[in-house]
Order: structure tokens, then C-alpha cells, then sequence
């Protein structure tokens, strides 16, 4: 008996309504992009690993999916390596290729290697899947997509209220409540610095960003094993504890970073990106949460995470400013800023909340009756007609029994069926059926033209 198939646990197939309900996600967020000047790029889904490692910390690491060189991938493997069964080592010898992590690394490597070619300040975007070697779960997959949108070769903090402003204007537009969490890595610089473990900046990242995760106290003992001492992780509790309105919360934070010249400069930053979003107008909910973190080595400025406020899931946007990102690749001094929309997990947000216009339920608008040749002909003529309109048309493609060709347009949601018999041909017209109503009328082309647009 034939093994039944099957695919990798964390991915998932799509059936043409669900794919419907994905295009419609990825169509209104590239319309939000264009909207704002960005312009569409696209890079491999393989990147050297020599690209991809150390730019995610080491956890990121870890969840990076290797791919086995090709052919004989163990022909430079000697007896001693493969007994000393060191998986890390090994790599380094039968791997030089990796899956795609996110879509910002490969976007510095693609600035580096093309900067001669671009100009600055160069604004991207791009919509393709990524992978990470992940414990699959409710809203984590391995294989999801990202849409991002980038600017970079300019510090200006304009960029990160331009990107609220798509955050907001996006979300809006799928009909979905969110809030965006804001914070700064200069902030959690000055945090460090303030409590006396600079050279521990990493790891308090790495931990006070799981607090929604795992609360306090076992952020707090993740402190203490990671060697920060007992003074110091007293000492951040102020921080991890702030509440009141964003105002009162950055007046807090510079009364406790008052000594750190980078914390106030994040302070700075925070106050002016918060302020001028103010003074535009958004819809979504600001919150500063000076524990966001977001667990990534290269930003350094602005850090944006967004929640939806209705369905309880992890992150659904995410993003921040990373000032040297392109630095690892050979060019310095180039800012940039960027976010990303998770877009399963916007679509798992709505199918939660069924917000998908009825427009997206729908591929064909009207199915032609099959009825015989002289018919189908006839048929087939009308719908070019209604292509050439920018309507959706096919004919059944057999000349079956009537109860099978209404079955098809029920289920696969057709709205009208167009009605060809002897009557219409002698006519020139069409007996168009309203599917939902039950209703019918003869009506010409250009009159079912009209109707259907």
C-alpha cells in the first residue's frame, strides 16, 4: 500500500480561495508600498551561508536551514571529522548555502554588491517566503512570507514615521485593530550601561524581550544565568515595571538614564518619531515598551513591533533602524531603516476575524452553459467579449447534464450563469441567472457587460 503523502511540519498548502485570500493580502500591502515611493526587488532564496551567519545572534543561527552542497557533499570530510560527530564543524565542510533567514540581510548584501547601480536614499521593497528551522506552532511556521518595505543611505527619522504611517494605513485597509510597540536600541543601550553591564547588552536584549513570553520572574532568572549580577537585574526592574502614558514613561526613562549620553540620545529619538506620528494622525495605537527588543544584533535605532488587539498571536509587523548592517559586507556608513509584515500571520488575523471583502470569495464572475457545439460557440465569442472588459468568464468544458454544470458554479462560488439554448441563439442574447437571488433576465452582451461591471 502507497505511503500516504505528506508535508514538513511548519508549511502549509493553499487551495485557490485560500490563495484568493493571499493575493489579496499581498496586493493591498504592495499597493501601500507604491503608494509611498518604494520600488519592488526580488533575491534568491538561497543565500551563501557566509551571507546569513552571525547577522541573527546565535539563536538566529541555529535556526538557519543549511543546504548539502552539491553532489558528493562529504568528499572533503576526513574519517576524524565524521567521528568526532561535531554537527557545527561539520557544516562548516558539507554546507556553504542557506534558506533565506528574512528578506533584510540578503536586501544589504543585494545594496552592496549593486550600490553602483542604485541611488540613494534607495527605497525597496520585497514580497517573498523566508525559512527558519523553528518548533512549529500555532502562528510560527518554517516556511512563511515576508513583506518589507526598506529605506537606506539616509539617518533621517522621517523614514520611521513614513513607515508608521504605512503600518497604519495597511492595517487600516484590512480592517484590523492593532497596536505598535515602539522602543530604541540606544535605549536598551543606556539600560545596560546605567546598570553597570555594557558588555552584557545581548543578553538582557535577548531575555527582557520574551517578558510577554515567560513574565518577569523568568526573565529575571534568565538575567541571573546569564551572569548578570543580582544588583544589576534590581536595578532594571524600574524599567521593565514603567507604566503611564508614552509621555510619562520617556520623562521616566531620562530621569533613570540621565547619565548615559546614548540612552538620552534614544530617548531623543523615541520623543521626536512619537511626536511628529502624533502630529499626523494614526489610527493604530502608540505604546513605547522600553522591554522590546525584538532579539536582532543589527538594529541600533528604532524598534517597531505591532500586535493585533483582537486575536491573540505573536507579532504580525516588526522592524527597526540598522545603522551598519551594510558594514559587515563592506560599505560603511550607510543608515537604514525598514519593517516587516508577516503576511500568514495577518492572514491566519483574518480569517480569525472573517474580514476578507466578499470580492476575494470569487475568481470566476460568470460560468457559460455548455449545451453543444452551436452553443459553446456562440459562448465562447461572449467571452472574449467580457475578458476584454476585465470580467472573469469560462465556459463548462463538456456538455453535461444542467444539475452538474449549476453544481460547479455553486461550488466554486460563481455569482451569475450565462444561458445559451435555442431561444438565445436566434436572439443573439444571453439568459444571465443571478446565482444568490435565484433571479433571471435576457439580455444582451453589452447589457450583461454593463451589469457584471
Amino acid at each position: 500500500m502507497a505511503q500516504k503523502p505528506s508535508i514538513p511540519k511548519g508549511t502549509r498548502d493553499f487551495s485557490p480561495v485560500e490563495m484568493s485570500k493571499r493575493n489579496y493580502i499581498f496586493d493591498t500591502i504592495k499597493s501601500v508600498f507604491t503608494l509611498h515611493g518604494f520600488h519592488q526587488i526580488e533575491t534568491p532564496a538561497m543565500e551563501n551561508l557566509s551571507t546569513l551567519m552571525g547577522k541573527y545572534g546565535d539563536e538566529g543561527d541555529k535556526l538557519l536551514f543549511k543546504i548539502l552542497n552539491s553532489g558528493d557533499f562529504l568528499s572533503n570530510v576526513n574519517d576524524e571529522q565524521l567521528a568526532e560527530r561535531n554537527s557545527t564543524k561539520l557544516m562548516r565542510s558539507i554546507a556553504e548555502k542557506g534558506l533565506r533567514y528574512d528578506l533584510t540581510v540578503p536586501f544589504a548584501r543585494f545594496v552592496v554588491q549593486h550600490q553602483n547601480e542604485i541611488k540613494f536614499p534607495f527605497k525597496r521593497f520585497q514580497i517573498q517566503p523566508v525559512w527558519r528551522a523553528d518548533r512549529p506552532q500555532r502562528g510560527r511556521y518554517r516556511e512563511f512570507y515576508q513583506c518589507d518595505a526598506d529605506v537606506i543611505g539616509t539617518d533621517s527619522l522621517l523614514n520611521e514615521v513614513d513607515l508608521l504611517q504605512i503600518i497604519d494605513e495597511v492595517f487600516c485597509r484590512f480592517g484590523i485593530n492593532i497596536a505598535i510597540k515602539l522602543n530604541n536600541r540606544k535605549v536598551l543601550s543606556g539600560i545596560a550601561e546605567t546598570i553597570g553591564e555594557p558588555d552584557k547588552i545581548v543578553d538582557i536584549t535577548v531575555a527582557i524581550d520574551k517578558i510577554d513570553k515567560i513574565g518577569i520572574d523568568n526573565v529575571n532568572a534568565e538575567l541571573l544565568d546569564k551572569g548578570i549580577s543580582q544588583k544589576a537585574v534590581e536595578q532594571l526592574q524600574p524599567v521593565l515595571t514603567l507604566s503611564g502614558s508614552n509621555e510619562d514613561k520617556l520623562n521616566s526613562l531620562a530621569t533613570l538614564l540621565a547619565n548615559s549620553e546614548v540612552g538620552m540620545k534614544g530617548i531623543e529619538e523615541l520623543r521626536f518619531v512619537m511626536n511628529k506620528t502624533n502630529e499626523i494622525g494614526v489610527k493604530a495605537t502608540i505604546d513605547l515598551d522600553p522591554s522590546l527588543a525584538r532579539g536582532l544584533n543589527y538594529y541600533t535605532g528604532t524598534i517597531i513591533e505591532v500586535k493585533a488587539l483582537d486575536v491573540e498571536i505573536g507579532s504580525i509587523t516588526g522592524g527597526g533602524r540598522y545603522d551598519n548592517l551594510t558594514g559587515v559586507f563592506g560599505l560603511d556608513n550607510v543608515s537604514g531603516v525598514g519593517i516587516s509584515f508577516g503576511a500568514d500571520r495577518i492572514y491566519d488575523v483574518l480569517n480569525q476575524l472573517d474580514l476578507y471583502p466578499e470580492a476575494t470569495r470569487t475568481t470566476t464572475k460568470v460560468l457559460f452553459v455548455n449545451f453543444g457545439e452551436a452553443e459553446a460557440t456562440a459562448s465562447l465569442k461572449h467571452i472574449k467579449k467580457l475578458r476584454a472588459s476585465g470580467i472573469s468568464a469560462e465556459i463548462f468544458p463538456e456538455s453535461s447534464k444542467m444539475r452538474k454544470q449549476m453544481g460547479y458554479a455553486n461550488d466554486n462560488g460563481i455569482p451569475f450563469v450565462a444561458i445559451i439554448g435555442e431561444t438565445e441563439l436566434a436572439n443573439g442574447t444571453i439568459m444571465l441567472k443571478d446565482m444568490n437571488l435565484g433571479t433571471q433576465q435576457p439580455l444582451t452582451i453589452d447589457e450583461v457587460i454593463e451589469k457584471l461591471k
